[in-house]
């Protein structure tokens, strides 16, 4: 029994398999579709019943499948603290705690709902692929974003010294000129903090370049990752 219901669960070549998995992503979606209908301000009475009841029956499947997750696991304890042990475990907890909580706190917890949309990953090849590439990867993640952290420490340093006596209450430490030095290295630039002085464009100019090469080593690092990853499917 066990043997049979894992070739269920878990993703298969089988008709069984393939009708769960698309039965479980639908209601993943109809899940998502719900959690943004409830937002919609001044519903009916009976609407609000009727997307309780589908909640409910969502959150019932979801632990269902979880529950089965668990026993057909080779490693019960190792599923649990998995990437998709903890994605389907958040999927449905907060519906469980949010009996005897007042209405604010049922709010925060609604928000843990999002997370099923995490859920689909595991029944998405494309998906499967950038996990594998963001682990193959990740060293070279790691050095690029602890060196963009260094570069807008030097960023913020730096602006606050050529604006510092210009715009004190835009740049009066280097703190305030960290706001200024992340929305222009990812180039985002609100345009509601911007040098003034001559020196603090020119080193605008030069952060702006860095900015574009920030945008595109992710990119380069996790597209290489994803071929390789693809390549290796490929191959078996």
């Amino acid at each position: 029994m066990r043997n049979y219901i894992k070739s269920i669960v878990e993703i298969n070549d089988n008709k069984a398999s393939r009708f769960f998995a698309v039965f479980i992503q639908s209601l993943i979606l109809l899940s998502i579709v719900t959690f943004s209908i409830e937002t919609i301000p001044n519903l009916k009475p009976q609407v609000k019943d009727i997307l309780q009841y589908v909640e409910i029956f969502c959150v019932v499947v979801f632990t269902l499948e979880y529950l089965l997750r668990i026993y057909v696991a080779d490693n019960k304890l190792k599923f649990v603290f998995s990437f998709y042990g903890i994605i389907d475990f958040l999927a449905i907890i907060p519906f469980y705690l949010s009996f005897g909580l007042d209405l604010r706190s049922l709010r925060a917890l609604r928000f843990l709902r999002l997370f099923r949309v995490l859920k689909l990953v595991r029944y998405n090849k494309a998906m499967t692929h950038f996990s594998r590439a963001i682990k193959a990867a990740k060293e070279e993640i790691l050095l690029f974003f602890f060196i963009t952290l260094i570069l807008i420490y030097f960023s913020a340093v730096g602006i606050y010294y050529f604006e510092n006596e210009a715009q004190p209450e835009h740049f009066s430490s280097i703190f305030d000129s960290l706001w200024w030095a992340i929305v222009t290295l990812t180039t985002v630039g609100y345009g509601d903090v911007y040098p003034i002085t001559i020196g603090g464009r020119v080193f605008t100019f030069f952060i702006l370049l860095i900015g574009l090469g920030i945008v595109a080593i992710p990119t380069g690092i996790i597209t290489s990752a994803l071929t390789k990853s693809i390549d290796k499917s490929e191959d078996k």
